[in-house]
């Protein structure tokens, strides 16, 4: 979701790439369903791990900043990146997974989350991609 928040937020000003801890889960569908109700489609999307970057190219030192959701990915982000001048920042966000006894409990959940990242990054960047501190 933070993904497909933060492009429909900046647009192609800035270059975005999500990764996790773990690259081998397809998208949960509460996470594609609440994004479709702000026109962020994420259908299409296909998690990847910090590794499968690091294979299929990427760098870490071509990026600028590392924003972490969860505490492992935090730690994820901080082994990898010691060795670069690279910002990590974490966002205590809520798992939304798991919450729920049924299907509209559990899409309130998710929206919760959304509703979470995108206030953090309006708060975090600006409409055109200019960060702010």
């Amino acid at each position: 979701m933070a993904e497909g928040l933060l492009k429909q937020h900046v647009g192609t000003s800035v270059f975005v790439q999500s990764a996790g801890v773990k690259g081998d889960m397809e998208i949960d569908g509460f996470a594609i369903a609440v994004g479709r109700e702000l026109n962020v489609e994420l259908s299409r999307h296909r998690t990847r791990s910090f590794d499968d970057l690091m294979e299929w190219g990427d760098a870490l030192d071509s990026y600028d900043l590392i924003v972490a959701l969860s505490p492992a990915a935090q730690r994820r982000a901080l082994d990898y990146t010691r060795h670069y001048a690279l910002k990590v920042e974490y966002w205590q966000v809520m798992d939304p997974s798991g919450f729920g006894d049924d299907r509209d409990a559990k899409m309130q959940r998710y929206r919760d989350v959304r509703n979470q990242i995108a206030a953090k990054i309006a708060q975090r960047f600006e409409p055109n991609g200019i960060v702010t501190d």
